[in-house]
This record gives structure tokens, sequence and C-alpha cells, in this order.
């Protein structure tokens, strides 16, 4: 296919040559009704391009096929045989490829070390999710993904499941054997859904980890504004073989998806795929070699252990994407988020992830010898500086296994059924009705449906109190919890 084509922006580039005068939305009418105030933060020609798809860039009685063109050209870029532009991220996203798979009541395995959104899926799509528990990194108090083997063994005890979703890479770079895992699905013949939202880039550089699609996935979700260069909310859903249908996939897609979808989506999106088509090797060969000499410099850096493909060599992941630069603060006496708070506060750097143990820096295409320079300047400024940061209450970090709760009802089921609020003491042994998510990085501590523990409720509160952001609870600040009312 001709890469060089980019049918969104071109069309885009039409309207705006013809010059039409529109007389439907969006109501600022191609920036014509704009606040200068606000055209002077997001410029003027984010309006211009502000178009609708039908009766704008396209025409519903002799459509040219703008957007199929594009999503074709996007299926053709990564080996995908279909391809679905999605304008409202991949948390909508994955709910739509989850549903696509699993109706209400039907089984659904999960990765447990997925991000709120995938539990938000659950409760609204009623699916019964069978967990799959990540590997767990103990002596980095961290979450690497399920292994095959942790597949078959749920699969063994729930052969009516009727499809897998794995989260690969992790926030912190780590990845799934993906293709070990397609086949333990498909030996049962249900499909693998591939959540790869930080995987955008994957398939357009050999040195990079495997891509969900050459590794025999049959759904996969990436969110190109994570390590791609289109804009937010910009997701893709990469489709093949036949377990999941592209019909039952656009109609799940319809009903959950908007009826607005942004033209600047989809141009950042198309015009994304032709840069990588064109120069990709070439950019991100750049990058890769930007991101280990980076690293290379942070590990001179007293009192930081900065992750690498040691934890492929110490059998913890199967592969490691080098652009995620992991840097473990403990050592310097900070938790990731008081890091992640002096670097913005102080050097006016932000850092893509924080936990209570590490921050991490995603390195992508658009970095360049200054953005590197600015990163270790700031790393080294933070260490020589670590000491008068202001000490925090400890977090109480749980072993692993306390962390694997029991689910007593279906998330569904806990998070619309009769429930109350008590006072956080009594909540043990009592039945969670809410998700409770420390952000970052944002995947639940505790869902809907399962019972709380004593070790997790410490370390939740301990967590508070040292800082955390628990956004989603009725009570962010865990005086209270909400559990399902008993009879």
């Amino acid at each position: 296919m001709d890469h060089s084509r980019a049918p969104v922006l071109e069309a885009l580039e039409e309207f705006r040559r013809r010059g039409d005068v529109v007389f439907g939305p969006p109501g600022h009418k191609q920036g014509r009704g704009t606040d200068p105030r606000v055209a002077g933060v997001l410029g003027i020609d984010v309006f211009r391009s502000d178009v609708l798809t039908l009766n704008g860039l396209d025409d519903r009685r002799q459509s040219q096929g703008v957007l199929e063109q594009a999503q074709e050209l996007m299926a053709d870029a990564v080996g995908a045989e279909r391809a679905f532009f999605s304008t409202c991220g991949s948390s909508l996203s994955v709910k739509t490829a989850m549903l696509s798979v699993a109706g209400p009541g039907e089984k659904l395995l999960l990765s447990r070390n997925a991000h709120k959104s995938v539990v938000a899926a659950v409760i609204i799509n009623g699916v019964e999710p069978i967990w799959v528990h990540p590997k767990f990194d103990a002596e980095r108090h961290l979450a690497h993904p399920p292994e095959p083997d942790d597949v078959r063994a749920r699969l063994r005890e729930h052969p009516d499941a009727k499809g897998m979703l794995l989260i690969t890479p992790t926030d912190w770079g780590t990845c799934a054997d993906i293709r070990g895992i397609a086949d333990a699905c498909h030996a049962y013949g249900i499909p693998l859904i591939v959540d790869e939202a930080w995987g955008a880039h994957l398939p357009f550089h050999p040195d990079l980890p495997a891509w969900g699609m050459d590794a025999d996935a049959d759904l996969v979700v990436t969110s190109v504004h994570k390590m791609g260069g289109a804009i937010e909310q910009s997701s893709v859903f990469h489709l093949q073989h036949d377990r999941v249908a592209p019909e039952v996939l656009k109609q799940r897609e319809d009903l959950l998806g908007t009826t607005s979808a942004s033209s600047l989506v989809y141009g950042a999106l198309d015009g994304w795929r032709r840069q990588m088509a064109e120069r990709g090797r070439e950019l991100l060969d750049v990058a890769v070699h930007r991101a280990e000499r980076i690293r290379a410099g942070l590990r001179e850096l007293p009192g930081l252990r900065v992750m690498g493909g040691e934890v492929v060599e110490e059998g913890l992941a199967v592969e490691f994407d080098p652009m995620k630069i992991v840097m473990d603060v403990r050592g310097l006496g900070i938790s990731g988020m008081q890091a992640a708070e002096w670097l913005r506060a102080h050097r006016h750097v932000d850092v893509g992830g924080s936990d209570s143990c590490r921050i991490n820096a995603s390195i992508t295409h658009a970095d360049d010898d200054e953005t590197e320079k600015v990163l270790l300047d700031a790393m080294r400024s933070l260490v020589e500086n670590a000491g008068s940061v202001e000490r925090r209450p400890a977090v109480r970090l749980p072993e692993s296994r306390a962390l694997e709760l029991e689910q007593a009802v279906l998330p569904r089921e806990a998070f619309f059924g009769p429930a109350e609020q008590v006072p956080a003491e009594r909540s043990v042994g009592r039945i969670s009705a809410e998700m409770i998510s420390p952000y970052p990085p944002g995947v639940p501590v505790v869902a809907p449906g399962e019972v709380i523990t004593t070790e997790v409720l410490d370390f939740l509160r301990s967590g508070v109190r040292h800082g955390f952001l628990i956004a989603d609870a009725a009570d962010s600040s865990l005086e209270t919890l909400r559990v399902t009312a008993r009879p």
C-alpha cells in the first residue's frame, strides 16, 4: 500500500482549501466563534481542523471512504488484518474489546495487575472475572505479567471462560510471553485480547519487544498517545484471525463509543502511521540508543537503582522495553511520589509514573539531546538534594500474597447493590462495594466484590498518610470505606 498517503489529513486539507461554511456542529464553526484568549493558548488551527467526519471530511451519499482507507493503511503498517480507530482512549477501547468476547454472566480471564479501566469494564459489562495473578517481584515490590503456565492453570479450572485479557507491557516496561499465552488460550479455542496501551511503537523496530499481532494475539488495543505521536485519547483496535468477528467488534464499539468522533484524533493517528511507516525504524533506532545512554548515565548516580534487561535474565519477565527508564529511589530515603513532586517543583520535569518505590520516564522518538540532558541533570540534582526532602510516614508494603484478595461476589453485584459506608477499622472482613486504586499507577488494590483484609487496609491507609491519591473511593481519606450491606 502507498504509505505516503494520509487520507484523513488529505481530506482535512481539502476541506480547508474549499473554505466550506458549516451550519452544523461544532458550534465554534472552525474557529470563527473561538475566544481569542482560548485560541492564544490552543492555537486557532486546532479549531480550523475540528470537523465532522460525515458531511465534512466525507459525504454519507458519495463516500470516498476516508476513514476506511486510513484504517486499512494502519492495519497494513502494523501487520494486522483489520484496524479500527477510536477517539475515546484505550480506557474505552478495552471495555469494547472485553464486551466483544464475553457478555454479562460469562467468564473472562484477566491479569489482576490491570488498570482501573479494566475493572470498570468488568462492572459495566457484567462479566465474571477469573483473575490471573501477576508474577510478583518481592525485591522490587513490582508486579510483572503472568506466565503461560498461570493461564493454563486458570483455564483448567475454568474451561468455560470466553477469552483472556493480558496487560503487556506494564507501566514499568516488563513484557509477557504473548505467544505462549496465545497458544494456551487457542488450545481452548478462545481469543487473547492484549491491552498493549504502552506498546504502539513496538511494531516499528526489531530491537523492541514482541508486538501482539506478531505474537499471535487475536485483538490488540494500543494507546498511540502514550508512546506514539498522536494526541490524547488516540486509540486503535488491531484484529486478526476469526475468534473475534470484526462486525461484532464494530457493533460493540458503536454501543460504547462516541457519535461525535474527533477529526483531530483521526488525523493525528493517520499522520503518525505515515511517519512510522516511512521513518519509524530510523527514528526509533535513535530513541533506543538514547534510552540506553540515559540508563547508563543514571546508573552512575548513587542511591538510584535503574531497571533494565536484568529482569529478563532473572526470569521475571520475557522482555523489557528499553524505552522505559525505571528508577527505584528508595536508596535516596524517599518514595517515588516524593521524587516526582520534587522534580516537578524544583526542576520543572514531569516524570511518566511514580509509586511508593520508583519513578519512570518514557523515551520516545520525540526526545532529543536537549531533553536527554534535562533528564540527566534533573536526576543528578535530585540525588544531591534528596536529603532535604521532607520525610513522610512510611508506606507499609504488604507481601504479595496479601494482595490476592478473595472474590466473594461479582464486581457488578457489589458495585450496584445495597451498600453502606463504615469506619475503616470496621471494614475488615467486609466485601468492598467500591474500587480503591492508588494513583499513580491506577491499579485497583481492592476491587468491588473482594474481601477487605487487615494487611491491605494497613497498606492503603499508610499510603494515604504518605501521599497516595485515592480518586475513585467514596472517601478519599479512607477514614471510611464503602462495603456491601449485610442482609
